[in-house]
């Protein structure tokens, strides 16, 4: 796996999701997408984290990290669905980051292919 080179911080799903989605591109692409990459990638941790914050203050705020506006507004609304919701998010923290840095791996991905035409 040569992404591992570049970002030893990943791991399983989501090391495996970036090596796939990165393995035509030549050193210099492959760079670009590493800074990018990791400028915008959320860490697991910060979804816990938040998500813990949830249920002794704002509940919601991981939602709003991970682009999902309106479950932040209903979380925040609803005291993260009366703590239901927040405590399975607190269990599902990596599928949520995981979910994050998808999308955003997709999104400089498309960025990098639209500019190599």
């Amino acid at each position: 796996m040569r992404i591992f080179e570049y970002l030893p911080e990943l791991e399983g799903d989501e090391l495996r999701y970036v090596n796939k989605l990165t393995e035509e591109f030549d050193e210099n692409r492959l760079t670009t997408f590493v800074r990018s990459y990791r400028a915008r990638r959320k860490e697991p941790n910060v979804f816990l984290l938040t998500a813990l914050l949830g249920l002794v203050g704002i509940a919601g705020i991981h939602r709003f990290l991970a682009g999902q506006i309106a479950m932040g507004v209903l979380y925040f609304f609803t005291i993260g669905l009366c703590y239901v919701g927040t405590i399975i998010d607190l269990v599902n923290h990596k599928n949520i980051a995981f979910e994050n840095n998808r999308n955003v791996a997709r999104d400089i991905y498309d960025e990098l292919k639209m500019h190599s035409r």
